[in-house]
């Protein structure tokens, strides 16, 4: 407990030493300028941020899963980020991944002490069957989290990619991963509350590995989610300008060669644009890693 109570996540601001004297202005106030600081704090992690991105887009591309383990807060941020890929880049539910100590149950309620148990850190690592394909990413504001530690360690042996992002510097979890990123963001308003800026800072990092990762496997044509699943009215709209804004089309025929090409924007591209079938279209992508601005370039 010495230990945390020396961690910059952990002080309390005299700034804020006042805050529940305070108007509801003043406090958005206060709360709008610290946040206003985390994404200089993330800039600055950027040459740790960098590599580490390359070193898992590296792994998936050849066939490797990404995998966040965090407690608490940084854990749900895990769970968000990964179950947003497949909505917006078609990507299978195990491909990227949010593990979180405490299960599914921990992500709508708390629950207590499972953050400080190493043993079930390393069980859930054994349980996903992480190999040396895969990367596993720990999130923990402190970084010394037990739970987040022990799957990191464990993911480590079993030859896995290791990244642990954390908001202190000189961190136990960089220490135990391959790539230590530390977004260094401060002392939060109410002091120990690490939802707040190193939350966000969290969220800022995850942005980038999901993001990053799939535009560099391809899953964008530009910054059009070309990739993306139209499951509901809004999506296949998308869909629709996106297919229009590429290849110029009609819209009815836009429609057309998405209806041709089961509402897939890739192959509906290809079809108005190469007149491929849907088998020739996903053979082309497949030869050239996913990448349509290749196969469209292609001569």
């Amino acid at each position: 407990m010495t230990e945390l109570s020396g961690l910059e996540t952990e002080r309390a601001d005299p700034r804020y030493a006042d805050i529940d004297r305070a108007s509801v202005a003043e406090l958005a106030t206060l709360m709008n300028e610290a946040d206003a600081t985390v994404p200089a704090a993330v800039r600055a992690a950027l040459p740790q941020i960098v590599p580490a991105i390359e070193a898992v887009t590296q792994r998936m591309r050849d066939g490797g899963r990404l995998l966040y383990v965090g407690a608490g807060t940084p854990g749900r941020l895990g769970v968000l980020d990964a179950s947003e890929c497949p909505p917006t880049f078609s990507t299978p539910p195990e491909l990227v991944r949010g593990l979180i100590a405490g299960g599914e149950a921990a992500v709508f309620a708390a629950q207590e002490g499972v953050e400080d148990d190493a043993d079930a850190g390393r069980a859930v690592i054994a349980a996903e069957g992480v190999g040396p394909a895969d990367s596993v990413v720990g999130i923990t504001a402190s970084g010394r989290t037990p739970y987040v530690l022990a799957a990191v360690g464990e993911a480590r042996e079993r030859g896995a990619l290791t990244v642990g992002v954390s908001c202190n510097a000189g961190t136990a979890l960089s220490a135990a991963a391959e790539h230590g990123i530390e977004v260094v963001v401060g002392p939060e308003v109410v002091a120990g509350s690490t939802r707040l800026k190193a939350g966000t800072a969290q969220k800022l990092v995850l942005n980038m590995f999901s993001t990053i990762t799939m535009v560099q496997l391809g899953k964008t044509y530009g910054n059009l989610m070309v990739d993306l699943g139209a499951t509901n009215a809004k999506l296949r709209e998308r869909a629709i300008r996106m297919v229009r804004s590429v290849t110029g089309a009609s819209r009815e025929r836009a429609e057309e060669a998405l209806a041709a090409t089961g509402m897939r924007v890739k192959h509906a591209i290809l079809h108005l644009e190469r007149g491929l079938d849907p088998d020739e279209a996903s053979a082309r992508l497949a030869a050239a890693g996913g990448r349509l601005r290749d196969v469209l370039e292609e001569r």
